[in-house]
This record gives C-alpha cells, sequence and structure tokens, in this order.
C-alpha cells in the first residue's frame, strides 16, 4: 500500500571521497539509526514514562561492518565476548574473500574433494539450504552462485572503474543455483568453475544463531546489530519496545524515512545507497542482476524487511528488491509474518500489505 512520498529528488553526485571512510561512516550511521534506544518518549506498558533503561554494549568491526551487541538484562562481559567470538568463527567460515576461510578453499577448489563433489561442514551445509531455498523462491532473481560476477566489481575503491564487458560475458555461463547440488554435507557443481557468494544471507544467519545463543544464556531482553542487520531479542526492560529507524537513502546520518516499535523481530534492509560509485552520471551499486552481469536498474532504491528470523530477511530483502516494485509486494503477502517498506527512486514509500495493523510507526 503506498502511504505517502517525500519530495526530495535522487542525488547520485558528492561521492569522489574514499569509499572505506564512507563505508565506515555510514555504518556508524546505521548503528545511530537503528539503535535508537533509551528516547525520551518511551512509554511502560501502562502508558507512564519511562526512565532510559541501562545495558551493557561491546563493537567492534566484523564482517566488514560495524558490529554493535546490547545487553539489556544481563551484565555479563563475558557473553558478549562469546557472541563476538561466534561471530569470527562464522566469518571464518562464510568469507568469500578471506583465504583462510572455509568457503573461499571451496570456490578455489582446494577444499577436500572427489571430482566436483566436496565435503563441506554442517554449518556450511545449513547456509547453503537456505541460500539455495531463496534461489528457487526468487526465480535466479537472487543467486548464490554470483561469485564469479561479484568478483569482477569493487565498490570500496577510491578509484572506482566498470568491469570488462569481455569479463562479465565470460563470468555469466557460470552462473545458475541449478548446478548446485547439496546433499547433506556435500555438496556437487555439475559444471566446473561454478563459486559461490553467501555476502547476501551471511548475517542474517549469524544474527540468528546469536541470538539462539543469548536466548540459551537467559537472556530476554538484548539487540544484535550486524551492520545494520538489526535482531531485537524480546523487549526492553518494563515493557519498553525498540525503537528501530529506516534510514533516508542518499540522506545524512540521523535522517529516517520511519521509526518502528519493534519487539522480538528482524529489521533488514538492502538499498543501492549501500555500496556505490558513481561514473559519467551513472551510479552503481552491488545488488547484481545475475542474468546480465550488471547492477539491478529498476525503480527502488531500498526494502526493508520485518520479520521473525534475520536470515529471512535478509533473503528477502535482496529477494524483493530484484523482483522490483509489484513482484515484491506480492511476495510479501504471500508470508506469513513478514513485512516490508519499499522505497522508489522518487522516494515514494509503500507498505505491504498488512503492515499498518502489525507494526507501530513513531509520530
Amino acid at each position: 500500500m503506498k502511504l505517502h512520498s517525500i519530495n526530495e529528488t535522487f542525488n547520485k553526485s558528492n561521492k569522489n571521497y574514499d569509499k572505506n571512510i564512507h563505508n565506515y561512516l555510514l555504518c556508524l550511521c546505521l548503528l545511530l539509526l537503528l539503535l535508537l534506544t533509551g528516547c525520551s518518549n518511551s512509554k511502560n506498558r501502562d502508558g507512564s514514562s519511562a526512565e532510559e533503561v541501562p545495558f551493557i554494549t561491546k563493537s567492534d568491526f566484523l564482517l566488514n561492518t560495524v558490529v554493535t551487541i546490547n545487553l539489556y538484562d544481563k551484565q555479563d562481559e563475558k557473553l558478549l565476548q562469546e557472541c563476538f567470538e561466534l561471530i569470527k568463527k562464522y566469518e571464518n567460515i562464510y568469507s568469500r574473500t578471506s583465504e583462510s576461510s572455509e568457503l573461499y578453499a571451496l570456490n578455489h577448489g582446494t577444499a577436500p574433494h572427489k571430482g566436483l563433489t566436496y565435503q563441506i561442514s554442517d554449518e556450511l551445509s545449513d547456509i547453503f539450504k537456505y541460500g539455495l531455498y531463496y534461489s528457487k523462491l526468487s526465480g535466479g532473481a537472487f543467486d548464490i552462485s554470483v561469485a564469479p560476477l561479484t568478483s569482477l566489481w569493487n565498490f570500496i575503491t577510491d578509484e572506482p572503474k566498470l568491469p570488462k564487458q569481455k569479463d562479465i560475458l565470460a563470468a555469466l555461463p557460470f552462473v545458475n543455483y541449478e548446478y548446485i547440488q547439496l546433499n547433506k554435507k556435500e555438496v556437487t557443481f555439475t559444471k566446473e568453475g561454478v563459486a559461490i557468494d553467501l555476502g547476501a544471507i551471511a548475517k542474517g544467519y549469524i544474527a540468528d544463531r546469536l541470538k539462539e545463543l543469548l536466548i540459551s544464556k537467559g537472556v530476554k531482553s538484548a539487540m544484535i546489530n550486524l551492520g545494520g542487520n538489526v535482531l531485537c531479542v524480546g523487549e526492553k526492560p518494563k515493557g519498553i519496545p525498540f525503537h528501530v529507524g529506516i534510514q533516508k537513502p542518499f540522506a545524512g546520518r540521523n535522517e529516517t524515512v520511519a521509526v518502528m516499535e519493534i519487539n522480538d523481530l528482524s529489521v533488514v534492509s538492502s538499498g543501492i545507497y549501500e555500496r556505490c560509485f558513481t561514473l559519467d552520471g551513472v551510479t552503481y551499486h552491488h545488488i547484481l542482476d545475475p542474468k546480465t552481469g550488471y547492477p539491478y536498474d529498476n525503480s527502488l532504491v531500498s526494502v526493508t524487511i520485518i520479520s521473525n528470523k534475520s536470515m529471512d530477511g535478509d533473503g528477502l530483502s535482496t529477494t524483493c528488491f530484484a523482483l522490483g516494485l509489484d513482484k515484491g509486494l506480492e511476495l510479501i503477502a504471500s508470508l506469513p509474518d513478514t513485512y516490508a517498506v519499499f522505497i522508489t527512486k522518487d522516494y515514494e514509500i509503500f507498505y505491504s500489505k498488512g503492515f499498518e495493523d502489525a507494526i507501530k510507526l513513531l509520530d
């Protein structure tokens, strides 16, 4: 449902600065926007004013982003450290670029194998299962075999350039999730040269595992932020909801298009402003079309998914962006307990069916 629009033009300039610094500042921006805790208008369940809720927090630069975890009902520094050790463990499995990771070994043919059948860990097998699910759900618009293409693009350099068209054309024949066959702890590539990129779902998967860990330790109130993948554990003490903002694309640090009251849910956004560069007046972003090798060019600048699991939010945000506004809204409407916010290039905002009934927006 279309609710309102923001009367702003889409500014594609002002990007000639170091991309690494840009990404770091963007992550900090997301922390400010998405961890809107302790707001002065927070309320208890009875409607009375609530004072700032104390919490302990830890941040670090992992998963190529700023990661922050807040614990509200347990003042346990060791538990925070355990969470960050778990993130490092998974990063050393799922990273496409780290030469020490399991995925890197798989993509480069150095993992244990017989022919094109490779032995993989339980953790890698589990995330492959979900990656293939979303690849099939989207009809290949989301595709975990996109690594031959993503490896050609660099969105964090201060001297961006387009990949050579001949290299993109050479990579396209190897991109098709149907070339991947998963059988428990074995994965078979039916075509030599296939490689996998889990960047579109890894943070969501890891966030869900962190929530499981916290709950197993008796935590009932926490917030996990993996660089914009926000996952709430329960609610804040005294019945105070978490306040989670949706960033206004290409805007300043403190600008949001909406702020939601969220309890025990995930909020994940995918947008063209996250990793991008501009050449000759054209903005190129990191959400690639597996059919063309170039960034998707549709009416959208961002998609935000509200769901029970962060990995679903990860997979669906990319999938819905790839499908476009109409098909994306149709897909979300078919899924239970899942809601979405779409922002178009002319800054119109569309909320999925049932959003208004399920999610409270702050004035």
